[in-house]
């Protein structure tokens, strides 16, 4: 199975979020089961030539690219991804790439990611390199189902050709104006009140993908589901629906080169399913950095995450006060929200043996609250996928969650897996999103920590799971089966 694998970043070269640590990941697992996967993203000013081993592809040379009227030239840089033989290919282009940030609020935003799909195909003919299946990843690459068919639909070389549209979040969804139809080079009968390429008055990437991908997956099962409803679909739920037979769920794999207690290089103390000792001295390294009062029977509650209100931080500030109260310590690493990074900070001044906050973003204290913490609290609004409830559930760190997206596909309440007669539940969760229900939720595990008992078992319930990227690149290549199939 040949494989275009498309995104906007790719770890470790380019990062926001989620989409750059699952666009490292799954090459390699796909290659791992005979895949040939080619990686294509832009060469941001950010990534470092030298660090990363960039050649410059003098066979390729110049490739002009027409974006609003005006010839653009792109260039190919080349590596090999870390760990694998998957070739990875860099767009360049000075004039879209080379600015300070991955994603920008500038006023050709929209051109600059036309521009990017269209160089995947450009240098896909250049090739000669026909793949059986082009994955897509939100709305930056959303356009090349359309243009596969559509303005290269004279190439016979895609007519066997699939696409596949990967939502990591629907939430955002590339809307730029009308003027983008002439930037891409969209047919104008397209573009209609409800149109395949047109939502709420303005050209939306990502509906353009729904339309004409051949398939659609989210990153997780319930997030599928989801997304056809109007609460969580972002108004294309209507599109969703229409295609509801051809959208599919798989859960992001996890890293557990990079994310295993055994074998963490940023931990103290390395432990294991067998040998838990480890784990109370990471926490008791960890509260001393912080200048936290260390009590092996008092939980300490650890958060990483966006500080911002899709994260649950709306509800969490509501009830903070009385979550407080609870026998219970805290750690924040996050930044976000003007508002709650204020309210952190406060916090951390007027509770001092209670909660700390470390404001911005640091790898390797990310990797210290995972293994240190006993409770690891992400009340996400809406969670596609989610990673950290299973590095958590990998780390002994008992997740408490809101029961959506990928959280409700990971982490199973141990109250209600016991009521109902089962033996693995692996941490808690509430469904209502309210502080309320977040609270006693909060209340729960640290009721139960006191058991020392049931918290081994919940913990040894998680640590045993297995998240890895084999089983969910073992689903992608069904997913891409199933598309060549549609495609014929």
């Amino acid at each position: 199975m040949k494989v275009a694998y498309v995104s906007a970043e790719v770890v470790p070269y380019a990062k926001t979020g989620g989409l750059a640590d699952v666009a490292g990941s799954l090459p390699k697992a796909l290659e791992k089961l005979g895949c040939e996967v080619k990686i294509f993203m832009p060469k941001y000013l950010s990534i470092d030539e030298s660090k990363f081993g960039l050649h410059y592809n003098w066979t390729i040379g110049e490739i002009p690219i027409r974006i609003n009227g005006v010839s653009r030239y792109v260039h190919l840089h080349q590596a090999t991804l870390p760990g694998s033989n998957v070739e990875v290919n860099f767009i360049d282009c000075p004039h879209y790439f080379n600015r300070g940030r991955i994603y920008t609020n500038d006023m050709d935003e929209d051109e600059r990611f036309i521009l990017f799909s269209k160089g995947v195909i450009e240098l896909l003919q250049r090739f000669g390199w026909a793949p059986d299946v082009i994955n897509c990843n939100d709305w930056q690459s959303a356009l090349i189902p359309l243009f596969i068919k559509d303005n290269y639909n004279w190439d016979r070389m895609f007519d066997h050709t699939s696409t596949v549209l990967t939502i990591h979040n629907i939430g955002y969804q590339g809307r730029f104006s009308q003027s983008t139809l002439f930037s891409a080079e969209i047919r104008g009968d397209l573009y209609y009140p409800g149109g395949p390429v047109e939502f709420e008055n303005s050209v939306s990437f990502m509906k353009a993908g729904i339309v004409f991908a051949d398939l659609i997956n989210t990153v997780s099962n319930k997030y599928s589901h989801e997304i056809l409803t109007e609460e969580f679909g972002a108004g294309l739920h209507h599109t969703l629906n229409s295609r509801r037979q051809d959208v599919y769920g798989i859960l992001n794999g996890v890293d557990y080169d990079e994310w295993n207690p055994e074998t963490d290089k940023y931990l103290p103390y390395k432990y294991s399913m067998k040998d838990l000792s480890g784990k109370i001295k990471n926490k008791k390294f960890l509260m001393d950095h912080f200048r936290l009062p260390f009590n092996p029977d008092v939980p300490l509650i650890g958060m990483v995450s966006r500080v911002v209100s899709q994260k649950g931080f709306d509800i969490l500030v509501s009830v903070i006060n009385d979550l407080l109260k609870l026998d219970a310590q805290w750690i924040l690493l996050g930044s976000g929200e003007d508002n709650y990074e204020k309210i952190f900070r406060n916090l951390s001044y007027s509770h001092p043996y209670k909660f700390a906050s470390y404001i911005g973003f640091n790898n390797e204290l990310s990797h210290l609250i995972e293994a240190g913490a006993d409770i690891f609290l992400m009340p996400s609004r809406y969670e596609p996928c989610g990673l950290n409830q299973i590095y958590s559930l990998k780390y002994g760190t008992v997740p408490v969650v809101r029961k959506t997206g990928g959280l409700a596909d990971t982490v199973k309440d141990w109250d209600e897996e016991n009521h109902y007669g089962f033996d693995h539940g692996n941490g808690f969760s509430f469904y209502d999103y309210t502080g309320f229900a977040l609270y006693k939720s909060v209340e729960r595990a640290v009721n139960t920590f006191k058991h020392k008992d049931i918290w081994r078992k919940i913990q040894l319930n998680g640590m045993k799971l297995d998240f890895s990227w084999k089983k969910s690149a073992e689903k992608y290549l069904e997913l891409y089966k199933l598309a060549k199939e549609k495609r014929g």
